[in-house]
């Protein structure tokens, strides 16, 4: 099982897409019956033993480090990794404090999942000045102390983003490059935001075009340098199409093999969701990891949806939370069925450059679970 340990809800960032609409969503409550626990600790308040005790239990236990920006509470992270030895870990993180842990607890992640949303105009753009300079710098020094994991492009897309540009320029960059890349569509999280923004004329004139000349290219790649790049929507659908895998799960795996245990060690289906007591899953002092309660998304509209089976549902949090009406969340499922369609028209290609030997089956292979969205 994969666990996301919330070490602090506190963060040192005031992004555009989450304080700032934030503050410009600060009036706008959940629904009556999703009651929030405001007084959540904004730091980590359980012993350690409790986790060490949960995490024993599991014999494949991942821990993924999260926040907020988890490195602002960097003595707990030490102390849980001094103490814990789980099949993995992993961390969710800004990257500006990378630099401020030592070498020997870096170097012991599996996967590090840095957010950055493209060049340095745009990412400062959206996380502040100076943001990508000091990340950039974090990671080339990283690299330089022998961290050898995955290293994992955490993209927040909103419209200011150009999905094709910026995705080809993290892989690309000639100083410092991602060979995994995965985005998350800023959609549904704020109840006010549709209002505001332009989603729907963006992502049928940007987004939706940008992501099909995505595809075409990350196939090009596989015929012309034998190559399937870890561009993780693309490669999780693809996976399942060759697979002929049929899903009714989320595709991130939230509720039934990846979960999240609060700052005060209560469990929920998904990070998004600290606080929504009502759905608690009990705490990890009482309950065993293999035994948690499991979820799906099987309401309208997603339960008569003809790609139910390839997207699983998207996203927990949006279709508990409903924070955008009916009419604005088909926009964001135009743009799933886009995608699924834009690589299940490429399939026939890829299933011939297999043919030739160029690619193999294996090479789409990838951990799943490690907090990399499939469906954006």
């Amino acid at each position: 099982m994969f666990f996301h340990v919330i070490l602090t809800t506190d963060c040192n960032l005031q992004c555009r897409y989450c304080f700032g609409e934030s503050l410009d969503d600060f009036d706008e409550d959940f629904s009556d019956d999703l009651e929030v626990d405001y007084s959540l600790p904004r730091k980590i308040n359980y012993d350690v033993q409790l986790l060490k005790d949960f995490c024993s239990k599991d014999p494949n236990c991942v821990l993924t480090f999260y926040g907020g920006e988890p490195l602002m509470q960097i003595e707990s992270l030490r102390q849980i990794m001094d103490n814990i030895e789980p099949k993995m870990y992993m961390m969710q993180t800004n990257g500006l404090f990378l630099d401020k842990l030592e070498p020997k607890y870096v170097n012991r992640f599996h996967t590090l999942l840095v957010s950055v949303d493209g060049e340095e105009a745009l990412t400062d753009y959206y996380r502040g000045k100076g943001t990508f300079c000091k990340v950039f710098e974090n990671l080339k020094l990283i690299k330089q102390n022998g961290f050898n994991g995955e290293l994992i492009a955490r993209v927040t897309v909103m419209e200011q983003t150009d999905i094709y540009k910026q995705v080809r320029w993290l892989l690309e960059n000639s100083e410092f490059s991602f060979t995994s890349v995965h985005w998350q569509l800023n959609a549904g999280f704020w109840g006010n935001d549709y209002q505001r923004r332009h989603f729907e004329e963006w992502s049928e004139t940007n987004y939706i075009p940008g992501v099909r000349a995505l595809v075409k290219f990350w196939v090009d790649a596989m015929e012309q340098k034998g190559q399937v790049l870890k561009l993780y929507p693309l490669l999780g659908i693809a996976y399942s199409m060759l697979h002929d895998e049929k899903v009714n799960f989320l595709r991130c795996g939230g509720g039934w093999i990846n979960y999240a245990i609060q700052t005060d060690g209560y469990i929920l289906a998904c990070p998004t969701m600290w606080g929504l007591t009502k759905h608690y899953m009990g705490h990890i002092a009482d309950m065993h990891p293999l035994k948690l309660e499991k979820v799906f998304v099987n309401q309208l509209p997603c339960s008569e949806c003809e790609i139910l089976n390839i997207c699983g549902g998207r996203c927990y949090y949006a279709n508990v939370t409903q924070r955008w009406n009916v009419d604005a969340y088909k926009k964001v499922c135009s743009t799933v069925k886009a995608l699924v369609d834009d690589i299940s028209t490429e399939i026939p290609r890829i299933k011939q450059l297999m043919a030739q030997g160029k690619i193999h089956l294996s090479d789409f292979d990838f951990i799943k679970y490690n907090g990399a969205e499939i469906i954006p």
